[in-house]
């Protein structure tokens, strides 16, 4: 494998995990309540599925986006 090869691969993840924690900060701000709390202090395990799925949707749109 060529280094330019490995290079790109670690930048776009990088880029991605990037990404998908904005978006996620986003949501947090634009949610009336906050999510965090809500999920690990009163252990809402609907929010925790819905946060994860939100997580899932946004990482299939940025791998879909990076590798074309």
């Amino acid at each position: 494998m060529e280094l330019k090869y490995i290079t790109a691969s670690i930048l776009y993840s990088l880029l991605g995990i990037f990404i998908l924690v904005v978006c996620f900060v986003i949501i947090e701000k634009l949610a009336p309540e906050n999510l965090w709390k809500e999920i690990v202090d009163k252990q809402n395990v609907a929010l925790a599925i819905l946060a994860a799925a939100f997580m899932i949707a946004v990482a299939i749109i940025i791998s879909s986006a990076i590798h074309g």
